[in-house]
């Protein structure tokens, strides 16, 4: 792909950006390689388009179509992070990422932005973006404020809640099953969260589902070597508790769940 020197082993380097290197393994479905660069086609709104591709077209439609670049480029840089493709303490250029996912650099930057806000990245100036190093204190601290903001709604609902709504979020829960069965990390990040936001929005307070939301994807990274399968059958033995009423069971297994030590 041209834009930058070829490195051994596919690599395309930083360049001027100073940024290191990014492995030529992974890409964007809607990704093209073309011999004059990235796939400049105006009429999908999944791909990249070219400067000028879009003159005569509506604000609005434009918008719409940058905001569906950045938003996979946006997943993919999550996945490279549960995956560990992007190091601990690394730069990386935006141009680079751009080159590497056959888009502008554009997309990459507003997408770092965002990660940088989850504090996942920190902005280097005329450098690019660092991967944040989080220490074992900063994720036990963490773990500790999502145990405080979730579980003790999670147990005000075992008291109010009848027995038989629970049951509502089983294929919440299954399916956090069975995206942990296929190893992909950032496939299950997604479940899990999804599980906890069902179980949270039970208690009818968007803004609690919103911020226990933001903690848990800041809590998701650096991924531990927790047993995705372990995880996610905490969720169905946590349920199960749920959909008995069983508030000591359900006390012990969220505090479990969330790190801490019960009582703790």
């Amino acid at each position: 792909m041209p834009g930058g020197p070829r490195r051994a082993g596919g690599e395309v380097s930083g360049g001027a950006a100073g940024g290191t290197s990014v492995p030529a393994s992974r890409s964007l479905p809607f990704a093209r390689s073309a011999p004059g660069g990235p796939s400049s086609e105006p009429d999908s709104p999944d791909r990249w388009v070219a400067p000028g591709a879009l003159a005569g077209v509506p604000v609005a439609h434009r918008e719409i179509r940058r905001h569906s670049v950045r938003g996979q480029i946006l997943q993919a840089l999550r996945t490279a992070l549960l995956d560990g493709e992007l190091t601990p303490g690394e730069v990386y250029s935006a141009p680079a990422l751009g080159l590497r996912f056959g888009v502008s650099a554009t997309p990459v930057r507003e997408a770092m932005q965002q990660l940088a806000a989850e504090g996942a990245v920190e902005v280097v100036p005329n450098r690019g973006f660092r991967i944040a190093v989080r220490s074992p204190r900063e994720r036990a601290e963490l773990a500790q404020v999502r145990a405080l903001v979730e579980a003790p709604v999670v147990l005000e609902l075992v008291r109010t809640l009848p027995a038989g709504e629970w049951s509502a979020l089983r294929p919440a829960a299954e399916a956090a099953v069975a995206a942990a069965a296929t190893g992909d990390r950032g496939r299950y990040a997604e479940a899990d969260r999804a599980f906890h936001r069902a179980v949270l929005a039970l208690a009818g307070n968007e803004q609690l589902v919103a911020v226990a939301d933001d903690l848990h994807r800041r809590s998701q990274w650096p991924p531990d070597d927790v047993s995705l399968t372990a995880d996610a059958d905490q969720h169905l033995r946590l349920l199960a508790a749920l959909e008995r009423g069983d508030t000591e069971s359900a006390r012990v297994l969220a505090e479990a769940h969330f790190g801490r030590t019960p009582g703790g």
